[in-house]
């Protein structure tokens, strides 16, 4: 068994109350029948083929939302950008959701700067799943700290696999998990709650290019909730 099927293994196993595992739990009104055996598929051939190419960067967010990572199963990917998150790293990821693709903001934002970027960058999540308010599947709420140790444990070993040269921490929340986990990290203003022009500032002055096309971005967020 590979480094990676017992990484995507022990995430399938995680069961915490008001929390939606995409590697193991089915959406019955938005996910095809076979969409958490693809998620876990791509998951996996992702950090394959990030352990074998090596990576630059790795960027941690909090939690999975429920319009971006409850349905793909990757960090900070809706499901604009799913096939395009497989192809930085030769994988082709078919979409696990049925119906039109949904976007997220922070998932827009973040690729507006990864289209900018060769560099090979591994996404991540301190809690890799999705927690939600109890009844309210569809809403985010911040994971507890039982589920921040799981995760803190689970991004301990992906360091360890994928050994990046640098953790960028995405937010505050983030910013001290990454810290307690890796030591230090680069810490970024999350672009979500009027963070947008930091985020691409630091960003910029972290890649040493101007990343971020202010119109396109205005177009496209004009079209987000």
């Amino acid at each position: 068994m590979s480094a990676a099927t017992r990484f995507v293994s022990a995430i399938r196993s995680l069961n915490f109350d008001d929390a939606f595992n995409p590697y193991r739990d089915r959406c019955q009104i938005h996910d095809r029948a076979d969409a958490p055996a693809k998620r876990s598929a791509a998951l996996r051939a992702i950090i394959d083929a990030a352990t074998s190419r090596g990576i630059h960067s790795i960027w941690v967010g909090r939690d999975l939302g429920y319009r971006g990572g409850r349905r793909t199963g990757l960090a900070l990917t809706d499901d604009v950008h799913v096939a395009m998150h497989g192809a930085r790293w030769g994988v082709n990821i078919e979409r696990p959701t049925k119906g039109p693709a949904v976007r997220e903001r922070t998932a827009a934002l973040a690729w507006s700067v990864l289209e900018e970027i060769e560099l090979p960058v591994f996404l991540w999540n301190v809690f890799p799943l999705h927690p939600h308010e109890p009844g309210l599947p569809f809403t985010n709420r911040s994971h507890k700290s039982a589920e921040r140790a799981a995760g803190e444990e689970l991004l301990s070993e992906l360091l360890t696999l994928l050994r990046p040269e640098r953790v960028v921490a995405l937010g505050g929340d983030a910013a001290r998990c990454a810290e307690r986990v890796a030591g230090s990290c680069v810490r970024i203003r999350h672009p979500s709650y009027g963070g947008q022009a930091e985020f691409l500032r630091q960003m910029s002055d972290l890649y040493g290019r101007r990343v971020g096309n202010a119109r396109r971005q205005g177009d496209l967020l004009s079209h987000l909730e």
